[in-house]
């Protein structure tokens, strides 16, 4: 939480009692102030309303000027706060007079255009994707330490330099990875937007590895545990654990997807919904066990099936996001207390899931080609592809009720 207040800045003694107003920023119990351009004698400053008082022969248009500036620090501090990127760096920067314009030209720069993005993802609610934008942009500006860095300063040797220094600093390489990816994506929008040329493209020669990720599967039997544990309902506890078990017994449903479920989602006992990450339809039928934790629910939101987010939140809006990202670390929180308590000797989490799942099915049987089918993923296997445009349906239903069937 950001606190702001016009204030006379009276930290060191002036003979001639005048002193300058400025804004006072109170950011994690760190005090900076920034300058109004404003300077009185104290006598004229009224410290219980924050303004000059009317004795002062230019007080109404020193005021409005301290209002103009208040509300430009206000309205920039609710712009970095909204995709979740506040530093008085960035509220600096965002405040300088080489601040992005909306107007593209041949001499926009790299944090121009890349903020001009990051603008435009907000407007149509991609939250996510905007802050991904940011974060990307602002470790490479960070990183030439230039904040007019050109398309044509982004070179072989700048990002060469750029990722050795990531990798030094212990950034992982997959994150490393990420970072190019994004950066990649910018500079080719500004390709077609005809701010530099496509010979310019610095790209080729850079490799960036990804690592295989350690797989993150937890056993059935803790998993079964887990969901017979006699929990105070309503308890904290409690709801993190039928978050987990709800997103197990639906083929490891991500947290985003399951807080976005209405009851308009569940047809004839199937859940029907598009994934937010790769948009794709997901046709589950429900499991007694997934029934079971909805009815828990029943009636706790006027709009989703599970009281996550409030029903007058716009969806997929950095509110949305903030919400959501604080639910999945306080059930994180609480399932690792669980794991803890009762023993379970495994690292629960939310992600854990959908990798459990799989890992289940395996263990089961099952072939990795319908397990990818039933996971949403493309697999290679021609003839398993054939077979299963026919009979995917039934046939990913059974697999999912004999692995829900296990923690039983």
């Amino acid at each position: 939480m950001v606190y702001l207040k016009l204030i006379l800045d009276e930290r060191k003694f002036k003979q001639n009692d005048i002193y300058s107003i400025v804004v006072r920023i109170v950011y994690n119990r760190k005090v900076t102030t920034l300058t109004t351009g404003v300077r009185i004698e104290r006598k004229y400053w009224d410290y219980a309303s924050g303004q000059i008082i009317n004795t002062h022969p230019n007080y109404m248009l020193l005021n409005t000027k301290l209002s103009e500036f208040y509300l430009k620090v206000q309205k920039a501090v609710l712009s970095l706060e909204n995709i979740g990127s506040f530093s008085i760096e960035e509220l600096r920067q965002e405040l300088s007079n080489n601040k992005p314009t909306n107007k593209i030209t041949s001499s926009t720069t790299f944090n121009e255009f890349s903020q001009k993005l990051i603008q435009d993802l907000i407007a149509i609610n991609k939250s996510g994707n905007a802050i991904i934008y940011r974060t990307a942009s602002n470790r490479l500006i960070a990183y030439a330490d230039n904040q007019k860095l050109k398309f044509r300063d982004i070179d072989y040797n700048l990002l060469e330099g750029f990722k050795n220094t990531l990798l030094q600093d212990g950034v992982k390489p997959n994150s490393v990875h990420n970072y190019f990816r994004t950066i990649r994506a910018i500079y080719n929008k500004a390709i077609k937007a005809k701010l530099i040329d496509r010979s310019y493209y610095p790209f080729h020669d850079v490799k960036v590895k990804l690592e295989r990720t350690a797989k993150r599967a937890v056993p059935v039997d803790c998993i079964k545990k887990l969901y017979k544990l006699e929990l105070k309902p309503d308890s904290r506890q409690w709801h993190a654990r039928n978050y987990f078990i709800l997103s197990f017994s639906l083929i490891g449903m991500s947290f985003t997807d399951m807080a976005y479920l209405i009851p308009k989602s569940i047809v004839r006992g199937r859940l029907i919904y598009n994934r937010r990450k790769t948009h794709k339809t997901y046709d589950i039928k429900l499991t007694t066990v997934a029934i079971q934790i909805l009815k828990l629910y029943e009636g706790r939101n006027t709009k989703y099936l599970l009281p996550i987010l409030p029903p007058s939140v716009v969806e997929d809006s950095m509110e949305a996001k903030k919400i959501i990202s604080q639910w999945i670390k306080t059930t994180n929180k609480w399932l690792r207390k669980l794991a803890e308590s009762h023993k379970l000797e495994e690292d629960l989490t939310t992600y854990v899931t959908r990798h459990s799942w799989a890992t289940s099915a395996k263990r089961l049987g099952y072939s990795i080609e319908l397990i990818a089918e039933a996971m949403g993923h493309e697999h290679g296997n021609r003839i398993t592809n054939i077979y299963l445009d026919t009979f995917d349906q039934e046939v990913i239903d059974e697999v999912n009720e004999r692995v829900v069937n296990t923690i039983v």
